[in-house]
């Protein structure tokens, strides 16, 4: 294994549980309209299948106008703290993640955020993933080599995919819809895969 410096995490579905946002984006999209929550998320699953955003292939396929997003409404992992708080002892912690603005505000409320060293959030960047631009803001913030770094996200499109090709390692983490996604291009296969946070800590712990 190459020098490890800095882990980089995803937010959504990698440390926090989108379960009740995606509920409640599902429920204000269909109020007022005859879709059945179940067919709204049968078709929704299908197209995480293939690998796509599956809300918003969803939302389009019913001509259904993009709810706002709850972020109120996502919850921590169990493991997270722990993963957090034992990862930090070894290891510089950032965030690279797509999200609304305020994370900083949002991850002091979750109480995880003395593990965390640096935080490269879209909205106030104004760059979001895949663009490499991203990442390369967070390496040069954090005077860190990609190749001393690993990227860990639920997205291998958002996450595993750039981060590979800058020369990051990379852990995928089959949390939320993303159980759903299958490998399907080479470029996109992580050196790890992992079905909860704790398994973190069998690879770098």
């Amino acid at each position: 294994m190459k020098q490890i410096d800095w882990l980089f995490f995803d937010v959504g579905s990698t440390l926090v549980n989108e379960e009740k946002a995606y509920q409640d984006r599902i429920e204000q999209a269909i109020a007022d309209t005859n879709i059945s929550y179940a067919a709204f998320y049968q078709t929704m699953n299908h197209y995480f299948k293939e690998n796509k955003k599956g809300d918003a292939e969803a939302l389009n396929d019913y001509g259904l106008k993009r709810p706002s997003w709850r972020s109120d409404l996502e919850v921590l992992y169990p493991d997270c703290k722990n993963v957090l708080k034992t990862l930090h002892q070894h290891y510089k912690i950032g965030i690279i993640a797509n999200q609304l603005p305020n994370l900083q505000a949002r991850l002091r409320r979750f109480g995880i955020d003395s593990w965390i060293d640096l935080v490269i959030s879209s909205a106030d960047v104004g760059l979001a993933k895949p663009d490499f631009a991203i990442f390369e803001l967070a390496f040069q913030q954090a005077n860190c080599l990609a190749e001393h770094a690993v990227m860990i996200g639920d997205r291998l499109d958002n996450d595993i995919l750039p981060a590979k090709q800058l020369g990051m390692q990379t852990i995928w983490i089959r949390q939320g819809f993303s159980h759903l996604n299958h490998i399907t291009n080479p470029a996109e296969t992580p050196d790890w895969t992992i079905d909860n946070l704790t398994e973190i800590l069998e690879i770098l712990g």
